[in-house]
């Protein structure tokens, strides 16, 4: 074979092989000094770029949710707290095909497959309803699957590794208290944020501030490392509140008993601590459980004690009476002829259950005399009786700052005549929420300063105002007092071992422009010990059945309050102050009768 180069092959086999060595070398070390000035410029003049590539692609930034502020009772007793739970939440634009039939989402750059079916089976869900979520947010790369999970549950969804689908931590609040609580703590929302109650007045504080961390995620989406903590979780503060536990659980015992017995559309009690302001109870019923929603109706969620205004019938006697002190034109002794126990004012007859003849200022409150009260304020100046009521706060809110607080209602001055007046006197014409009235009552029981409602513990002395003075205040308290004695209208509220002031309050119900004949307002309030008063309390009982005259606020109110206000005492360690003895039962043939009269309602106890 004849070869075409052999020239070339001559010169190769002629060659000095030291050239080439020299040769490669230089090719190397070229090559070398490329690779060498390449690494330099990116490790100085490209770092920060590729160092944010590579941190996109297995860098995370995740939040660090925050523990929200614990709720306690005066004493450290739990009332609101956070429990750690799961939360599955899927990342849609990861999902290419859903094992599902006819279904499939945006095709993304890493496509994975989802057995659909089998996911919505394991949380709990509808295969179709989920199929449709995921495809009606294709576009996005988060949606929560199923929220506030108890971690053991949600992990054994995790484990099966569904793909695009991860957990994270969130909190949930749980109410030890249950429904003892509800309309004073409230509840907060899925995102943990307040809605009602407690909850919603101190939101800024309970709620904590979120955190961030970096961590290192692999191609699947899984976190392999912490990395660092860019700012720490801010927990939120915890509250210490003014109400005792133990007092309302037994406060909303009782009156779920007397609601459920009496078979009364509602019922709400508020107990305050008469030198601090602290607001001790406050219960509703019917009240609802805050850890089970999913049947709750809307109207459950309202706070009554707070929100909902009544006429407060004779409990304003008191207020009539102390007014008449203050003007300085009676004194406890004075005379008032109340006969034939009715009075007529223009074209209004006011009434009283029976003719009392001539009697004294202490009698008019002992037996709830409406011609006597309506006496009282007709002879005072035209402003002297609503000013006084507008001076204990009638007629605006309490300022304790819960949510949706009612300001009640007084008439404008241009109906101040003398109907209008008379039926002030004795709680008609007038409307007030139950704490307006017990902070009235607690501020006679404080020698006649008023106190700041609070709803969190107080731990120095608070400033007061005063608003009667003190010689006024005491000459009440027997006037109350005998209210409680078998003279008066509320035997059934006397505490064994305590000397007991307060008042009843028998009230027909506005409806439909009218008073009705048969819906009332049955009320108590009052304080004890009276040689040195610690609680003030007040019951409403809100359309008791008109059944064998049990809606008297003698009858359903006075016994609330008798059984409230004894455990309350005796938990905190109060001195009696009278010797014990058998309690003054009332036989039901004794309980007075009344006579109806639409034109002219009956407001008095037992009037």
């Amino acid at each position: 074979m004849k070869l075409k180069f052999p020239k070339l092959f001559q010169l190769v086999e002629n060659a000095d092989f030291s050239g080439r060595h020299v040769f490669l070398q230089s090719i190397l070390a070229f090559l070398f000094i490329g690779m060498a000035c390449r690494a330099t410029y990116l490790h100085i003049f490209d770092r920060d770029f590729l160092q944010k590539q590579g941190d996109i692609r297995v860098l995370r930034t995740e939040t660090i949710n925050a523990h929200r502020g614990m709720i306690m009772d005066r004493n450290g007793v739990p009332l609101a707290v956070s429990t750690p739970v799961t939360s599955l939440w899927i990342n849609p634009k990861e999902v290419y095909e859903l094992a599902h039939p006819n279904l499939s989402a945006k095709k993304p750059k890493k496509p994975v497959i989802l057995d659909v079916e089998a996911l919505a089976v394991a949380i709990g869900l509808e295969p179709a309803d989920l199929s449709a979520r995921i495809r009606k947010n294709a576009k996005k790369e988060f949606l929560y699957l199923k929220r506030h999970l108890p971690p053991d549950i949600a992990q054994v969804v995790l484990d099966r590794d569904f793909p695009a689908v991860y957990g994270v931590t969130e909190y949930r609040r749980y109410y030890p208290e249950g429904d003892a609580t509800a309309h004073v703590i409230g509840f907060t929302d899925l995102d943990d944020k307040g809605k009602e109650g407690v909850e919603l007045e101190f939101e800024e504080r309970l709620q904590g501030v979120a955190g961030r961390k970096q961590v290192i995620r692999d191609r699947k989406g899984n976190k392999v490392k912490d990395i660092a903590e860019i700012q720490p979780a801010k927990p939120g503060q915890d509250i210490y509140l003014s109400f005792d536990a133990r007092v309302q659980y037994i406060a909303n015992r009782e009156l779920a008993a007397v609601v459920a017995e009496s078979g009364a559309k509602a019922g709400y009690l508020v107990a305050l601590d008469v030198e601090t302001g602290e607001v001790l109870a406050m219960v509703n019923q019917p009240t609802y459980n805050p850890n089970n929603r999913t049947t709750l109706n809307p109207q459950q969620l309202r706070n009554r004690a707070v929100i909902d205004m009544f006429e407060p019938g004779s409990t304003m006697k008191v207020l009539t009476v102390a007014a008449a002190l203050e003007s300085g034109k009676y004194t406890p002794e004075s005379q008032f002829n109340t006969h034939p126990g009715t009075m007529q004012v223009l074209n209004h007859l006011v009434r009283d259950h029976e003719d009392y003849g001539v009697i004294d200022l202490g009698t008019i409150i002992t037996k709830s005399s409406n011609v006597g009260v309506t006496q009282i304020a007709l002879s005072l100046p035209r402003e002297g009786l609503p000013t006084f009521f507008q001076r204990f706060g009638f007629g605006k809110t309490t300022g304790s700052g819960f949510p949706g607080e009612s300001r009640g209602l007084m008439q404008p001055p241009s109906a101040w005549n003398p109907v209008e007046l008379s039926t002030m006197s004795y709680g008609n014409g007038i409307a007030v929420t139950v704490l307006q009235l017990i902070r009235a009552y607690a501020t006679i029981a404080n020698n006649g300063v008023q106190l700041p409602i609070s709803f969190t513990k107080v731990t120095k002395p608070p400033e007061g105002s005063r608003l009667i003075s003190a010689h006024i205040a005491n000459q009440l308290f027997p006037m109350m007092e005998s209210v409680v004695s078998t003279d008066g209208t509320a035997v059934r509220a006397a505490v064994p071992g305590y000397r007991v002031a307060g008042k009843t309050g028998t009230a027909h119900k506005p409806e439909a422009g009218r008073y009705s004949a048969n819906k009332y307002m049955a009320l108590f309030v009052g304080f004890a010990p009276v040689s040195h008063p610690k609680v003030a309390l007040a019951v409403v009982i809100d359309e008791p059945s008109t059944r064998n005259q049990g809606y008297y606020g003698g009858a359903v109110a006075a016994p609330v309050f008798s059984r409230v206000m004894g455990e309350t005492l005796r938990l905190m360690n109060v001195p009696l102050d009278k010797p014990l003895e058998a309690p003054v039962m009332m036989k039901k043939s004794s309980l007075p009768t009344v006579k109806t009269v639409i034109a002219a309602p009956i407001t008095g106890e037992e009037t």
